[in-house]
């Protein structure tokens, strides 16, 4: 199919440079398993999950046939004061997956609507439980909690925030970045050692700046993900729990990618072995069939809700979405972590994600412009130097290439991100190393 087969006057792309791609259209028309069908009749590797979702593969009969019999069944229900059977199944088996008692599911559509809806449940405990002044909530530099304006607000990407600054929240801090580039730019499936404590700050200056008593959530990605894959100190999540139960702070952990499988076990914060308050999901857990997301909480939490003093006609909890629960995309989930469950796929991305770094730091460390490399559970990421003036071009010209050889990558600022799907073999990392090695060689 040409792309001059179909009309692509009207849509708006998202996170996308539009000018420059129109003059080079990349449209996928069909996938299955590993690869996607451009309109041109090619086929492309999916090196990315199509952005951390595609766990399982594409095209997975499983969830498909759940899929088709759902909306043969019930097709759609409204989520308010009313549910499906669904909904409950999926929260269920959300629950049985999820560390410690992190029992309690909110369904919403999005990663981004699952940070909102995160830090609207750390304000309405508080309040419920007599602590309405704890208001101020505390991100991370280059954190990524989705583009509303509450994730925008706690995350630290700049380019996400400086345009809509004036309206961004306004009791917002952010903790340091939890990379070093000097002692650590180049990491394999370990937690780095820091010679100094990056938590010293929070309690130091910004907890004593804001009073710990007025802050209500301080809200991290295990692993940040977004920025380009960047892992945290040793012992990092676990000071930050120690920090948060010693204030009375909800601990809120941004589970979007980390989620579902990708550090080969059920969330990262398995991994860690932290135990946060709340803990947001999406993409994976439907293999990014459909939208769904959700913040699973941790039973103090709904119990301090419950027991507010109010007729038992009352809501809670003002808040939830049209969709929220949507019997369609729950029957999604359910095929999905079956799916992953019989094919014990979380196990299978941690013994790939070792195939995957041992080929990403052999094939290039050394190589032109390369200036570090991250490899943690089945993703990686390789920085490079950036071209002077034009920051994000090197990796953007090396996306666009490899794409052309038939490999989709993303570039993430100065990184590629390599995070394939679970079902990978090995011959399929090889192929996305190799060409995103000969990219590299011929942009150097």
């Amino acid at each position: 199919m040409a792309a001059t087969a179909f009309n692509m006057d009207n849509q708006w792309l998202p996170f996308t440079a539009n000018r420059h791609f129109h003059k080079d259209p990349r449209v996928f028309v069909a996938a299955e398993g590993m690869h996607f069908t451009t309109h041109e009749g090619k086929k492309v590797i999916d090196g990315i999950s199509s952005m951390w979702c595609v766990g399982a593969g594409h095209n997975r009969k499983p969830i498909n046939e759940a899929i088709k019999k759902q909306l043969d069944t019930l097709d759609y229900a409204t989520a308010f004061q009313v549910s499906n059977d669904q909904a409950f199944e999926a929260a269920h088996m959300i629950a049985q997956m999820a560390p410690g008692d992190l029992n309690k599911v909110l369904f919403c559509n999005s990663g981004s609507e699952a940070a909102d809806t995160s830090l609207k449940v750390a304000l309405a405990y508080h309040r419920a439980r007599g602590e309405g002044h704890r208001h101020v909530f505390i991100g991370r530099e280059k954190g990524y909690h989705g583009v509303n304006f509450g994730g925008m607000s706690v995350g630290g990407l700049p380019a996400n925030r400086k345009a809509y600054g004036a309206q961004l929240l306004p009791r917002v801090d952010h903790m340091r970045f939890i990379h070093d580039p000097v002692n650590h730019a180049y990491i394999h499936n370990e937690e780095p050692v820091w010679q100094e404590d990056p938590l010293l700050e929070l309690e130091g200056r910004i907890l004593a700046l804001h009073d710990p008593s007025n802050v209500a959530a301080i809200i991290v990605e295990p692993v940040a993900g977004s920025a380009g894959w960047y892992l945290p100190p040793k012992g990092y999540l676990k000071r930050l729990r120690e920090i948060c139960d010693k204030h009375g702070i909800l601990l809120i952990f941004d589970e979007v990618i980390t989620g579902f499988g990708r550090m080969g076990t059920n969330f990262g914060s398995n991994y860690y072995g932290v135990v946060p308050d709340m803990l947001n999901f999406a993409k994976c857990v439907t293999n990014g069939v459909i939208p769904l997301g959700g913040v699973v909480c941790r039973d103090f939490i709904y119990d301090a809700m419950m027991n507010a003093d109010a007729p038992e006609h009352a809501i809670e909890f003002f808040h939830g979405y049209t969709y929220s629960g949507h019997p369609v995309a729950c029957a999604a989930a359910i095929a999905t972590m079956k799916l992953l469950k019989e094919e014990k796929l979380f196990e299978r991305a941690g013994q790939m994600g070792v195939v995957l770094g041992d080929a990403l730091h052999s094939t290039f460390k050394g190589m032109p412009h390369v200036i570090g490399i991250r490899s943690l559970g089945l993703a990686g990421a390789v920085e490079l130097a950036s071209v002077p003036g034009s920051p994000g071009k090197r990796a953007y010209d090396i996306f666009l290439d490899c794409y052309r050889q038939g490999v989709l990558v993303r570039p993430a600022g100065e990184n590629i991100v390599i995070c394939p799907p679970y079902i990978v073999e090995k011959e399929h990392i090889e192929q996305i190393v190799n060409t995103l090695a000969d990219s590299i060689r011929r942009h150097a």
